[in-house]
Order: structure tokens, then C-alpha cells, then sequence
């Protein structure tokens, strides 16, 4: 997926968001009511939610779960790492067609962290 189809998917979400918005949608406000609830500050840090949610966007092979919450991960301060083990608990959890999964979210990184951040990372590891 290029860089365009990843803005592109950010557009689709942002739009749908603004219909339902509009609409008046009852059932989409509790939802997002429910999402502030679940991402607000508790025993686990905002950003250790947002990886659990990384994993389970792998499991359900959601691409825009997938690139919203490692985004929301990175801006609550995760690190490349940290979201590529999140990632890698998603691909261990949903077996072979995860890793299929987890080729869209090393995309999603990669716009999110940028190419030299993932790159940095791979450096570190050989």
C-alpha cells in the first residue's frame, strides 16, 4: 500500500467519522464515549492500551484500526519497538494469515515513524 492509499484510508475514516457525526448517529456517540472511557488513564498507560489494540487490529486484519492505533500509539509516546512487538503478539495470536496483517502495519509505521526510524531500528537489531 503506498503512501497516497494510506492518506487515502486516513480520508475514508475522517469522513465517515464527520457522516455519522452529522447524523446524529446515537450509537456511534456511545461508541466514542466508550473509546474515551477505555483509553483514559487507569492501571494500564494510555500508550500500553493502544498496543494491545495494535495487536488485536492484526488479529482482525483491520487497516484502519490497524494504522488509527499505531498513530495514537506513537503520539501517547510509543516507541518503534514497542509497537512492532504489539504487532508481533497480533501475528502470534492470529497464526499465518496475521502475517499478512502485520505487512499493512509495517506500512502504517512506516508512515507513522517515518522510513529512518524503522530503519534505525533494523540497524539495532543486526
Amino acid at each position: 500500500m503506498s503512501a497516497e492509499e494510506l492518506r487515502a484510508l486516513t480520508r475514508q475514516r475522517k469522513l465517515a467519522h464527520k457522516q455519522l457525526l452529522d447524523l446524529g448517529s446515537e450509537t456511534y456517540a456511545a461508541f466514542l464515549d466508550l473509546e474515551r472511557a477505555t483509553f483514559s488513564g487507569g492501571a494500564l498507560s494510555c500508550a500500553a492500551k493502544e498496543l494491545i489494540a495494535v495487536g488485536i487490529s492484526v488479529v482482525l486484519d483491520c487497516r484502519s484500526c490497524m494504522q488509527w492505533h499505531i498513530g495514537q500509539a506513537a503520539a501517547a509516546g510509543a516507541t518503534v519497538r514497542q509497537v512492532l512487538e504489539a504487532v508481533e503478539v497480533g501475528m502470534e495470536m492470529g497464526g499465518g494469515p496475521a502475517t499478512v496483517s502485520a505487512r499493512f502495519a509495517l506500512e502504517a509505521m512506516t508512515e507513522t515513524f517515518g522510513a529512518e526510524a524503522l530503519a534505525g531500528e533494523a540497524g539495532r537489531r543486526a
